[in-house]
């Protein structure tokens, strides 16, 4: 099975890069609508009108840190329950848990931290780069 290449955005016919309705080229707006996570996606959704790609970005962008604050504050619960509970049967036993979720968390913001610099990357290349699951519900709510 062969790969097929990334979809871009195909450059318009003076070989510039395609302006979005905000008057910045529209791999820059896609890139800024990551800078300030759901805030700037937001900004960037509501006011772009034309640009799939910005519109697409934006609403990934939106959706990305829906999901970092959410799984933060459900691993965050999941420490303080595991943590709390276990340490009344055992001290070392709460101690490793909380220690096995610390480690959970660590890798889970790693995650997250990885996920935003591929978006950043890719959407200044002018990429439609989908994450999993995410992508799908993004290229969703992004259409016109």
């Amino acid at each position: 099975m062969q790969n097929q290449p990334p979809v871009q955005t195909p450059p318009s016919s003076t070989g510039l890069v395609p302006k979005s309705s905000t008057g910045l080229d529209e791999n820059v707006a896609a890139l800024l609508s990551y800078i300030a996570t759901w805030v700037s996606g937001l900004v960037f959704f509501l006011i772009e009108k034309d640009s799939r790609l910005v519109r697409f970005h934006a609403m990934q962008s939106i959706l990305l840190a829906a999901t970092a604050i959410v799984g933060a504050v459900i691993l965050w619960i999941a420490w303080v329950v595991v943590t709390l509970v276990l340490a009344q049967i055992a001290d070392i036993l709460g101690t490793l848990s909380g220690l096995v979720i610390g480690l959970l968390i660590g890798v889970f913001y790693l995650a997250v931290v990885v996920a935003w610099v591929m978006c950043l990357i890719k959407a200044y290349q002018g990429q439609f780069y989908k994450l999993p699951v995410l992508g799908n519900f993004a290229e969703k709510f992004s259409a016109k």
